[in-house]
């Protein structure tokens, strides 16, 4: 996996470091200075000025969560739970691996300063990869929480390797000691979680910028991106031919400067929970908070299939569920089983039209938003490659090229 800061054409890099090599902490030190935010809510009223959002997928606004935990743990007595959140399960993403590897003494400021800004009486970093390394890391480190009288523990903690580790409640299930499966969301993480304390659950990209926001002010954090959806984002660019990349752009840069749409037919934002655009319609598209999902962008091909792409990861989806409610156990291997047949060119039934009745069956029914995540994908498909879908059921393929686009785990596939 390569990175890279785009450094002449979008911005100067923030989290990556230069010429992508890893920072050891008197590198890291030298490069970004020394943490001045001590007071919590010096650094509140930073963060919301910021207007930093999640970089793990939903982009909620991260002062509200921080918030919502320090109101839960004032309501029950209990110290809050933070965590790290660098269980990356999405195959087709690489940005918190690369990040964590490049830059860890960053994701470590930020886990410190939000568990200062939330009274936290534990902190967790959460990964499937590189632990060793990332225990290395904090070995290294004698400044987490000076202040305190008694040892505050971080620990790195190893989850499985699958999509659905890094789910919110399936840490805080993880890290109570039980499987790494979702749970119902009532009550949320943020009230009861990780073993029934208030737990805040934040990407290590989210707090790598925290940590930037700390040092230098919300007024410099806006300086990328647009007033609406200011900063920058970290994706994986997938390009045919060419080795997945991750590049460091503000929010609303065009897309075609991350990558090249001429001889693409769609576009992928997102990742496997995002959504299928036509290239014509990427053309006028800017990176979006709302769109990033996962922070996946992938270029496919004109001469390539995209039903068989999308039916290859639906497989993936649908056998990585957790199996713990309807829409998982049942729905999602009925819609990938007949998002199948679509893909193949022959007769199609009534596939189609059940692909688009169970996907709104399963949709919102789900313990977690798996089943969601997922739909989108599919009603996405069911528009951007209608066309296509069109020449199957009439026994054609457009594609000549079959080699597969995306990264599915192989034994999955």
């Amino acid at each position: 996996m390569t990175s890279s800061t785009f450094t002449d054409t979008l911005m100067s890099p923030r989290l990556l470091a230069p010429g992508a090599a890893p920072a050891d902490r008197a590198t890291h030190e030298t490069r970004y200075g020394p943490l001045t935010h001590t007071d919590p809510a010096a650094l509140l009223r930073t963060l919301a000025e910021s207007g930093l959002t999640g970089r793990g997928g939903a982009a909620f606004p991260t002062y509200r969560k921080f918030v919502s935990v320090i109101d839960a743990a004032r309501r029950t007595g209990r110290a809050p739970v933070v965590v790290a959140n660098g269980a990356e399960g999405e195959p087709a993403s690489a940005k918190d691996k690369t990040l964590l590897s490049l830059s860890p003494h960053l994701v470590l400021d930020g886990l410190q300063l939000a568990a200062r800004a939330t009274g936290a009486g534990e902190a967790y970093l959460a990964v499937e990869d590189g632990a060793t390394r990332l225990e290395a890391a904090l070995a290294e480190r004698d400044d987490l929480f000076p202040e305190r009288d008694e040892p505050f523990p971080v620990r790195v903690i190893r989850v499985p390797k699958r999509f659905l580790s890094g789910e919110s409640s399936a840490l805080a299930q993880h890290l109570s000691g039980h499987p790494a499966l979702p749970r119902h969301q009532d009550p949320p993480v943020r009230e009861q979680g990780v073993r029934r304390a208030p737990t805040l659950v934040q990407n290590v990209e989210t707090l790598a910028h925290l940590a930037l926001i700390a040092r230098y002010g919300a007024d410099w954090f806006r300086s990328a991106g647009t007033p609406s959806e200011p900063g920058s984002a970290l994706c994986t660019v997938h390009v045919p031919g060419r080795e997945p990349q991750v590049v460091e752009a503000p929010f609303g840069v065009p897309l075609h400067r991350l990558l090249p749409l001429e001889g693409t037919g769609a576009i992928l934002l997102g990742g496997y929970h995002g959504t299928w655009i036509p290239t014509a319609e990427a053309a006028q598209h800017g990176l979006s908070a709302a769109t990033l999902g996962a922070g996946v962008l992938a270029a496919l091909p004109a001469d390539r299939c995209g039903p068989a792409e999308t039916a290859r990861v639906l497989r993936y989806l649908a056998l990585e569920s957790a199996g713990q409610c309807g829409p998982c156990l049942n729905g999602l291997p009925r819609i990938a089983a007949a998002f199948r047949t679509l893909a193949a060119p022959g007769p199609q039934g009534t596939a189609r039209d059940d692909v688009a009745r169970w996907a709104g069956l399963v949709e919102g029914r789900g313990a977690c938003h798996h089943p969601d995540g997922t739909v989108r994908l599919v009603r996405s498909a069911l528009t951007t490659f209608a066309a296509e879908l069109d020449a199957h059921a009439r026994g054609l393929c457009t594609a000549t090229d079959r080699t597969p686009l995306l990264p599915v785990p192989e034994h999955r596939s």
